[in-house]
């Protein structure tokens, strides 16, 4: 395949992920599912918890899968399953356990599974351009809801909310399934035309390609899958409590934190795609300190922003750093541990991931409640980063020890 055809691929792995990046438009189901059923918002929006739950657990599965499958193969399943979840959640009538099994199990499991391809096959054709190119893959990830969530409104006012699962269920498994046609990994051994890596990337790369098991036996998987954890705990407690921050700290009305938070979301899909940019212009080590600096330093003065404005752009600079995590570690794992089996070692990692993004905002709510005010979460935070800016610089590959 030729330089310019690769591209193409890309464009396939965006539109597959920005179909399964549609979860993250949930909060626009919250207030229509309560009113309609009686359901509290609390009740409502643990369907997106089991979700991202079991798009974490699921990862693991995809990941495995790939290892003796094609990215056709595990990406059709995962779209199939995803749509089937959304579709089904059209029938759960007063029944919250259904939509809990449908939207929140299947269709997280759907999720977890293709989300992992695009990320494996893709860092296999881009070996000169790992950041960036996963950096876009999951870039269509966070992206999803930007025309998941006004079409979804749209169809909600003038459908309803259980039909709006079923034609939305159905687009998402269309649009997956045509997208994951076009995966599939390069041939054994190809490297772009003229290309060689440089003396740089060389020296933060593994002299070969370790399995699964060989990964696991080695600090830095735990390294790298801390990493993405501390800088997840930081960036979801603040994205999941985004429109309440906007209203208490910034004073702001219900409507225009509503839109804050549409503006900020747009920042979880470019801070994939920069962050990951600039890794490959430096190096994922440095990418990842200076994502935690910018964090911590911003973290630690949050509390103090009363300007809706401010209170915006520094909001959105942290939901910047978030979505990086996502584009810089699957490169990460690329280079420490070759591109081989990439899918199932960034896999694993999705593994404890998955306990994470819901112990980190559980938390930083449960300390909003007992204290009456944000600061002692956003504390936490700030202090958390602080003590990590070490680890970036201690990982290293594993090369000649193992």
């Amino acid at each position: 395949m030729s330089q310019t055809n690769r591209w193409g691929l890309v464009v396939a792995a965006v539109c597959f992920q920005m179909s399964l990046g549609a979860a993250y438009a949930w909060s626009v189901f919250t207030g229509p599912l309560s009113k309609e059923y009686g359901w509290s918002i609390s009740q409502v929006a643990y369907a997106f918890t089991i979700g991202w739950f079991f798009l974490g657990t699921a990862a693991v599965v995809g990941g495995l899968w790939l290892h003796r499958s094609t990215p056709r193969m595990v990406a059709m399943t995962g779209g199939l399953l995803w749509g089937a979840g959304v579709f089904l959640a059209s029938f759960s009538g007063p029944r919250l356990w259904w939509l809990y099994l449908t939207y929140g199990v299947l269709g997280g499991i759907g999720l977890g599974m293709g989300y992992i391809v695009p990320i494996s096959f893709l860092v296999k054709w881009f070996p000169d351009r790992r950041g960036l190119i996963v950096g876009l893959a999951v870039g269509g990830f966070g992206a999803g809801s930007l025309i998941s969530a006004p079409v979804a409104h749209h169809l909600i006012e003038s459908l309803g909310v259980s039909r709006t699962f079923a034609c939305l269920g159905i687009a998402y498994a269309m649009i997956a399934t045509i997208s994951a046609s076009f995966m599939k990994n390069p041939p054994e051994g190809w490297t772009p035309e003229g290309w060689t890596p440089s003396a740089k990337q060389s020296s933060q790369r593994s002299t070969r390609d370790y399995t699964l098991a060989e990964a696991l036996r080695t600090w830095q998987w735990w390294a790298i899958c801390l990493l993405l954890c501390i800088n997840t705990m930081a960036g979801l407690s603040v994205v999941s409590q985004a429109a309440p921050i906007f209203k208490e700290l910034g004073k702001v009305t219900p409507a225009a934190a509503a839109g804050m938070v549409g503006i900020i979301s747009i920042g979880n899909g470019l801070g994939r795609v920069i962050w990951a940019w600039i890794s490959d212009m430096t190096s994922r080590k440095i990418a990842y300190f200076s994502m935690y600096l910018v964090g911590a330093l911003l973290f630690w003065n949050y509390h103090n922003i009363s300007s809706p404005v401010l209170l915006l752009i520094v909001t959105f600079t942290l939901v910047t750093c978030y979505g990086g995590g996502y584009g810089v570690t699957p490169a990460f794992a690329a280079d420490y541990f070759g591109p081989r089996h990439v899918g199932s070692i960034f896999g694993f990692m999705m593994l404890p991931w998955a306990f994470t993004s819901a112990f980190g905002p559980s938390l930083f709510a449960y300390l909003r409640q007992t204290t009456g005010s944000y600061t002692e979460g956003l504390y936490l935070i700030a202090g958390m980063l602080t003590l990590a800016l070490v680890l970036p610089t201690l990982v290293k590959p594993p090369k000649a020890a193992h």
